[in-house]
């Protein structure tokens, strides 16, 4: 077997894995093929019983069992499909775990609202299962997923087989990883896939279009599988994976008849490893693989299957004595591990882990996901690192270097030359470990509505602070990426000739989701003393009734735009300049404008909140008319009116 063992139960190429599946069926040989792990001898069977016909639970779940052990989802969802949508067959069904694995066959097809009604039928008949729960909570999974895609860029490299290449560790500045390529070692045939068994390889300038690749040690690569190594930092020192097997080569088995994996470790001398030491935490009876080491090399993480696993593989830590000894494993908890499988641990330099999972909600197989671990170890929420490193294939194995920005996943998407391939990636953006929301806007002429580019643009906190400064680009765009959720910010846009803008902004508890806020810009009023703020503003001059000093409602939409302007520039001084019309005796009409003065500067103090000793004014009564309509001259009602009225005179700005 290979590398699909790797990514099933403890996903690791090389442990036979007993899923519960027993041969009742009246074809023996099938049956017994099929428990023994001999998938490819057992489906050539069934195919052949599929063809004349022959409808049968175990046809059709053993079937879609040896496909989707390994990683062939197009066809498992084939056999699944025949499985569950036969009534009289899935009615004799009892096992609720085929809906799932239909649905995560179902999304390597991108059918994902098939997948999505089948993992409904799964939590249905499962209640309790930690994936239908998540399941049901994330129902807007695709787009979360969208949220943190596209944060990495993924190109091929030039050392992958025809066969399995995957598992890739950092080893200085070379790439230590697992393939059955050829120059393999041994003679050894696994009736998993009929490949050769796994070594462990490395490669100088894994990076150049003519990577040198060679064995790692003979002192590691047995007949047997060896498999996902990680080294400390100053490369002396190895853990990795291995076969369980006795001196005299030969596979040990556990009481099912299953050989499972086993971690050991391994000393440099110079340029020798030393003969590697299994680590005491192993056991005949159950899985342990997949080394991971925290950035202080305390800690040891690892999958294993062992007692007290949640599902067919969890995520275990061990600390690391000073004397080299380990601690108890402990299990890292339902915050990671879940019905499913949950294996490849890394931890970056941060402290952040990748693992790969089906059992948390994801695009299909196995996908990679990230949580930021606590001070003592133990994970927070995980977020799926999206695509393109996801896909609709099996994704897993991700390493990072942090101080680099770059890595090595491995995938078995169509795109690669083998089954699993190693793929680079590069990143572009940090990854989201924590529920985040992004604020996004333009900023614009608020009289025109035109772009304004290049303006400055503060996010602020709730206590004012700036978060973070964007200028928008040529056509007037901002971004402001992976804010926290359920929090208060304030955007505010400057810019040379203008007066700045300002917008509230609340986020919510959607995870990705895109809040737009365009801040309108105000060009600065342009002003001397003398002016009239009427005709600056393009208002019209206030208007009185004849023989009245009362506002008028067509007159206090007028003045409450004074009142804004006056606010916006508190340095402004108004002298307001009131007046009559020519009927009525000459003494009389400056008592009249003298009340009309009083009453629009009242008006505004008291309505605006403006101070009064920004405004000055009086009464001219009719010796500044503005037409021809003086005393003696006949003139129309439309003609006088113009004549009653206030102006606003700029004195100090």
């Amino acid at each position: 077997m290979t590398q699909q063992l790797l990514k099933n139960i403890l996903t690791i190429a090389f442990c036979g894995v007993v899923l519960g599946v027993s041969a009742q069926g009246k074809v023996k040989t099938a049956a017994k093929e099929f428990e023994n792990f001999s998938y490819m001898d057992a489906r050539s069977i069934y195919l052949n019983l599929a063809d004349k016909n022959m409808e049968s639970v175990e046809v059709y779940k053993n079937l879609g069992d040896s496909y989707y052990l390994t990683g062939e989802y197009t066809e498992a969802a084939k056999w699944y499909g025949k499985l569950l949508s036969n009534d009289s067959i899935a009615s004799n069904l009892d096992n609720a775990e085929y809906y799932f694995k239909y649905a995560q066959s179902l999304k390597s097809l991108q059918r994902y609202d098939l997948a999505d009604a089948q993992m409904d039928k799964f939590q249905q008949l499962k209640g309790g299962d930690s994936r239908g729960e998540m399941f049901s909570k994330e129902r807007d999974y695709l787009k979360e997923i969208e949220a943190q895609s596209g944060r990495y860029s993924v190109e091929k490299v030039y050392f992958n087989s025809g066969l399995e290449d995957f598992g890739p560790s950092f080893y200085g500045d070379r790439l230590v990883f697992s393939s059955n390529r050829e120059s393999s070692t041994g003679d050894y045939i696994h009736d998993w896939n009929d490949q050769p068994f796994l070594d462990l390889f490395i490669v100088d300038n894994p990076g150049s279009e003519s990577p040198s690749v060679s064995k790692l040690s003979d002192e590691m690569n047995t007949p047997y599988h060896e498999s996902t190594s990680v080294f400390t930092k100053n490369g002396d020192v190895v853990y990795f994976t291995r076969n369980n097997y006795d001196r005299k080569n030969k596979l040990r088995k556990d009481n099912d008849g299953t050989t499972k994996l086993k971690l050991f470790r391994s000393y440099k001398s110079g340029n020798v490893w030393s003969v590697p030491e299994e680590l005491p935490f192993n056991s005949d009876e159950f899985s342990t693989a997949h080394p991971a080491l925290s950035p202080n090399e305390e800690v040891l993480y690892f999958a294993s299957d062992r007692p007290g696993t949640k599902g067919l593989s969890d995520l275990w830590k061990v600390d690391i004595n000073v004397d080299g000894s380990f601690s108890e494993p402990e299990n890292l908890g339902d915050q990671i591990n879940t019905e499913g499988r949950e294996t490849f641990p890394f931890i970056t330099s941060d402290g952040r882990m990748f693992y790969a999972t089906d059992g948390h909600v994801g695009l299909g197989g196995l996908d990679v996901f990230v949580t930021q671990l606590e001070d003592n170890g133990i994970p927070g929420d995980s977020y799926n690192v999206g695509k393109p490193v996801n896909s609709s294939a099996d994704d897993f194995g991700l390493i990072l270097d942090n101080d680099k920005g770059e890595g090595y996943f491995a995938s078995s998407r169509a795109t690669g030359l083998g089954n699993d391939d190693i793929y680079h990636f590069t990143r572009k953006q940090k990854l989201l470990t924590a529920c985040a929301q992004n604020i996004t806007g333009v900023t614009r002429d608020v009289k025109t509505d035109e772009i304004l580019p290049l303006a400055t643009v503060e996010l602020r906190n709730i206590a004012n602070e700036v978060v973070a400064t964007k200028t928008s680009d040529s056509a007037g765009r901002f971004s402001f990426p992976d804010v926290d959720c359920s929090s208060s910010y304030i955007i505010r846009a400057s810019k040379t000739d203008y007066e700045p803008a300002e917008a509230v902004v609340n986020t919510g508890t959607e995870v990705g989701a895109v809040l737009n806020r365009d801040l309108y810009l105000k060009p600065p009023l342009k002003v001397e003393v003398g002016d009239d703020l009427a005709k600056i503003l393009n208002l019209n001059p206030i208007y009185f009734d004849f023989d009245k000093y009362n506002i008028r409602p067509d007159a206090a939409a007028v003045l409450q735009k004074v009142i804004t302007v006056m606010r916006e520039y508190p340095n402004l001084k108004i002298d307001v300049r009131s007046h009559t019309d020519s009927r009525a005796p000459d003494g009389y009409n400056m008592t009249l404008s003298q009340n009309r003065n009083l009453s629009t500067i009242r008006y505004i103090v008291n309505n605006g909140g403006i101070s009064n000793s920004r405004l000055t004014g009086r009464g001219y009564g009719e010796t500044q008319l503005t037409n021809a309509c003086g005393n003696g001259i006949e003139c129309s009602e439309e003609e006088h009116q113009l004549n009653r009225r206030s102006e606003f005179i700029i004195v100090e700005k």
